[in-house]
């Protein structure tokens, strides 16, 4: 799920008096890395739509609750609740479901780094649908994010078969490949792309904080009732570290993490957020490997560093290009500024005041700021 930004002009020197604030601005996508490894861990207890309910619902109160106490209008047309209500099932029904279900077949890390691969498809929407530029860092990003998900989610075998067909086997076929849990982790990861772009429909009718905890209530209801259908001995075999990992996903991973970003949103840094975001799978991979031992093979981990790569070039493209811009400026600009100032001279252009003695007697070509 990705909070809707509220205006960063809010609150511009609330950051300065928080204490710890480097970790407190890192701690969302360390809750959101660990509680995929938590998942992980209690998902042999439980079921899966089950336990994407549990992250949901309980969370989605506590926002609200946390949102009533702070005086935040609740929705109040029907645009808003429609809007909250097809953000619900994209964002929260869709999303957490497959993620659940992925989480059945794949590693926390693994499935972290392709739910984190969302910004590859997000850019794409927007440069579909709003026309947002993504320009030469971003389409980079994108081809390198392209090529790092193929390592992480296609058989080993196939990607080897490329350049030595003797190695290729036909064991790995189409049916066993769209039922791995990379790809319901991607189409996690689509679902939260989609959930993106419809924040901004939401935003237009819904405060942001209250929109979400209805939008998780909304979108966990239908998780339960899936579970009551499907599943079977939901909660009979967790025990109490089960629980305590259920509660940490949905307190932590959930409803705390949403409200630190929500803060750090509203007060000028969504910035420096999105370029942390590479850090949630950064996260899930280590505590993976250390709490589960999950190990990947050497081409799943080669994808892993590109994906990391592409998500931080398509999150950052724009400041990429500004620095770049910035670099190649400084050469140009002065001599082209002066050249344009004396050309606008030479022609009677510009007229300098009448006594200026010190250009009298030093003579200068550097600009008054005024001229």
């Amino acid at each position: 799920m990705q909070p809707c930004p509220e205006p960063v002009e809010q609150q511009p020197q609330t950051q300065a008096k928080l204490p710890f604030q480097p970790l407190l601005l890192i701690s969302p996508f360390f809750f959101w890395g660990t509680a995929m490894v938590a998942m992980k861990g209690v998902i042999p207890h439980t079921t899966p739509f089950f336990m994407a309910g549990v992250r949901l619902v309980p969370a989605g109160i506590l926002l609200l609750l946390v949102g009533m106490l702070s005086g935040r209008p609740q929705p109040k047309t029907w645009q808003a609740w429609l809007w909250i209500s097809i953000f619900g099932l994209v964002d929260a029904t869709l999303f957490q479901g497959f993620l659940a279900q992925g989480l059945v077949r794949t590693g926390a890390g693994l499935g972290s780094v392709m739910i984190d691969s969302q910004p590859l498809a997000v850019a794409i929407l927007s440069l579909w649908l709003f026309q947002e530029t993504i320009g030469f860092w971003g389409w980079l990003g994108l081809a390198i994010g392209i090529i790092g998900i193929s390592l992480i989610g296609l058989p080993d075998d196939w990607i080897l078969g490329l350049f030595n067909p003797q190695l290729f086997t036909t064991s790995a076929d189409l049916t066993q490949l769209f039922n791995s849990g990379q790809w319901l982790m991607l189409l996690a990861a689509l679902s939260m792309a989609v959930g993106t772009v419809l924040v901004r429909w939401v935003c237009r009718y819904a405060d942001p904080v209250i929109g979400t905890g209805w939008h998780m209530i909304i979108g966990g209801l239908p998780l339960f009732g899936l579970s009551a259908i499907l599943e079977t001995q939901q909660w009979q075999n967790i025990d109490l570290s089960g629980w305590f990992a259920m509660g940490y996903s949905t307190i932590f991973g959930s409803a705390i993490s949403y409200g630190l970003f929500f803060y750090f949103a509203s007060s000028g840094s969504l910035t420096s957020l999105s370029s942390l975001t590479f850090l949630t799978p950064v996260f899930a991979l280590l505590f993976g490997n250390f709490f589960l031992q999950e190990v990947l093979s050497p081409l799943q981990s080669m994808g892993v560093g590109l994906t990391l790569v592409s998500i931080y070039l398509v999150n950052q493209r724009d400041t990429l290009a500004e620095k770049l811009k910035l670099k190649r400026s400084p050469d140009v600009a002065p001599s082209q500024a002066d050249a344009n100032f004396l050309q606008a001279a030479e022609g009677n252009e510009v007229e300098l005041p009448l006594e200026i003695p010190e250009l009298e007697k030093k003579p200068s070509t550097s600009i008054h700021p005024k001229l």
